[in-house]
C-alpha cells in the first residue's frame, strides 16, 4: 500500500458509521479513535505510532466479511476492533480465525461463543438481563412483555429473560419481533400487542434504526413510560439524542457505563471526548467500552511486542485497567471482562439517573454455567 507507515503498529477499525446500526456503532468508531489519538499523542507502543485501517461496512453483513478479509489478507492487518451486532461478529469469525489474527469485540450480546482469536470486552447476558429482570419485578410489577429484532442476539437474550422471569415468579405475557430495520408499520403492531396485553414493563431488544422508530411511535401512543417503560440493554445516551430526550424520559437501561457515573476517569473521559467531537455529542456505553479495549490492547502490545494473536491475546488477558465504568479485568477462562452492572432511568437531559449499580465487578459467565436463575441479581448491589 502506499505510504504505508513500516514502522507503525497497523490495525483494522471496522465499524459501520452507516446504515441500521450507525448510530450506535459510529459512537464505537469515535472511542476508538479518541483512543488512538490517546496513545499516539503520549508516543505509540514502544515508540511506534498506532495506524489505523478504516472500512464503513454500512450494516452489510457481506461486506463486514469481504472487509475484514482484505484487511488481514492484503492490508498487512493482524488485530481488528470491529463489529457490534452479533450478526456481524459471526460473519467475521471464520475469516479471523482462518487468518489468525485478532479481533476485539467491544460490544454486549448473548454469550454462548468462545474463540482464541477474539477478546470480548462487553457485557455478557449475567452483567446486564439479571439485574434488569429484578429490578422490572421489584419496581414495576410480574407482568413482562418481550420484543425484539429478528436475529440472533435478541433472540437469546428473550430466551433468557423469559427463563429468569418465571424463574422469579413473573410472567411473560406476550412475545414479538421485528425485522432489524423493521419499517413504522412493525413497530406499531409491536405496540398495539403491548397496549392490549397490559404488561407491567417492556423488555426490549430492538436495535438500531428500529429502535429508533419504536420509541417515537411509543411516546406517542400515549402508554404511561412512568407505569410501564421500556427497558433494554442498548438505549444509550447517544441514540437519545437522536430520537429525542423528552421521548425517552422514563425508559429503562441496563449497563456497566453510564456517562453521568462520578469518578475522575469519567470526567476526564467525557471532557475529552466532547473537545474532540463536540459538546453535544455525548459519551456512551458504546464509545466508552471501545475506548478502553483499545487501552487494554496498547498495555498488551506494550507488554507483549508484537500483533501475533496467540502472543498479544495472551498478554491481554493479563491486563488491568483503570477506565471511565471503573476497573477492568479480565477472566482468562472465558476471555470476558468482570463488569459492574448498573440500572439507568433515563431523564429530560439526555441522560440517566443511576439508581442501582453493583458494589463490585460481577465476573462473566457468558455460557450461564454457574449463574442461579432464582436469585435477587441487586443483592449485591447499592443504589447510586
Amino acid at each position: 500500500m502506499a505510504g504505508r507507515d513500516e514502522a507503525a503498529w497497523r490495525v483494522g477499525v471496522l465499524f459501520s458509521r452507516s446504515g441500521v446500526s450507525g448510530v450506535t456503532e459510529t459512537e464505537h468508531f469515535l472511542g476508538t479513535a479518541l483512543a488512538i489519538e490517546e496513545i499516539n499523542t503520549a508516543g505509540g507502543v514502544l515508540g511506534r505510532p498506532i495506524e489505523p485501517v478504516c472500512y464503513d461496512p454500512a450494516g452489510d453483513n457481506a461486506a463486514y466479511r469481504v472487509l475484514a478479509r482484505r484487511m488481514l489478507g492484503e492490508d498487512g492487518v493482524e488485530v481488528v476492533f470491529g463489529c457490534s451486532l452479533s450478526a456481524s461478529r459471526k460473519s467475521v469469525l471464520s475469516t479471523v480465525e482462518r487468518h489468525n489474527g485478532l479481533l476485539w469485540y467491544p460490544s454486549i450480546y448473548e454469550g454462548f461463543e468462545y474463540s482464541e482469536n477474539i477478546i470480548y470486552t462487553g457485557a455478557t447476558l449475567n452483567q446486564n438481563v439479571f439485574a434488569l429482570a429484578d429490578y422490572l419485578l421489584q419496581a414495576h410489577g410480574p407482568r413482562i412483555f418481550l420484543i425484539g429484532s429478528d436475529y440472533i442476539y435478541p433472540r437469546e437474550s428473550n430466551r433468557v429473560m423469559r427463563d429468569l422471569i418465571e424463574a422469579k415468579g413473573g410472567t411473560i405475557v406476550g412475545e414479538r419481533y421485528a425485522p432489524l430495520d423493521g419499517d413504522d408499520a412493525a413497530h406499531a403492531a409491536m405496540i398495539a400487542e403491548i397496549r392490549h396485553a397490559g404488561p407491567d414493563a417492556v423488555f426490549s431488544t430492538v436495535v438500531g434504526r428500529g429502535a429508533e422508530r419504536l420509541y417515537r411511535a411509543y411516546a406517542g401512543s400515549g402508554l404511561d413510560r412512568a407505569r410501564c417503560p421500556i427497558a433494554s440493554l442498548t438505549l444509550a445516551e447517544g441514540q437519545i439524542r437522536v430520537i429525542g430526550p423528552e421521548l425517552c424520559t422514563g425508559h429503562v437501561l441496563a449497563a456497566s457505563y453510564f456517562a453521568a457515573l462520578a469518578g475522575e476517569e469519567n470526567r476526564r473521559f467525557v471532557a475529552a471526548f466532547q473537545a474532540r467531537f463536540g459538546p453535544g455529542r455525548p459519551t456512551s456505553m458504546w464509545s466508552e467500552t471501545a475506548y478502553a479495549q483499545v487501552h487494554l490492547f496498547a498495555r498488551a502490545l506494550a507488554e507483549a511486542g508484537t500483533l501475533d494473536a496467540e502472543r498479544l491475546g495472551a498478554a491481554a488477558l493479563r491486563q488491568r485497567l483503570a477506565a471511565p465504568e471503573g476497573e477492568l479485568a479480565f477472566d482468562g477462562e472465558t476471555r470476558h471482562l468482570w463488569l459492574t452492572p448498573g440500572i439507568g432511568v433515563a431523564r429530560a437531559d439526555g441522560q440517566f439517573d443511576v439508581v442501582w449499580r453493583a458494589r463490585r465487578p460481577v465476573r462473566p459467565d457468558p455460557y450461564l454455567a454457574w449463574s442461579r436463575f432464582e436469585t435477587n441479581g441487586l443483592e449485591e448491589g447499592v443504589a447510586a
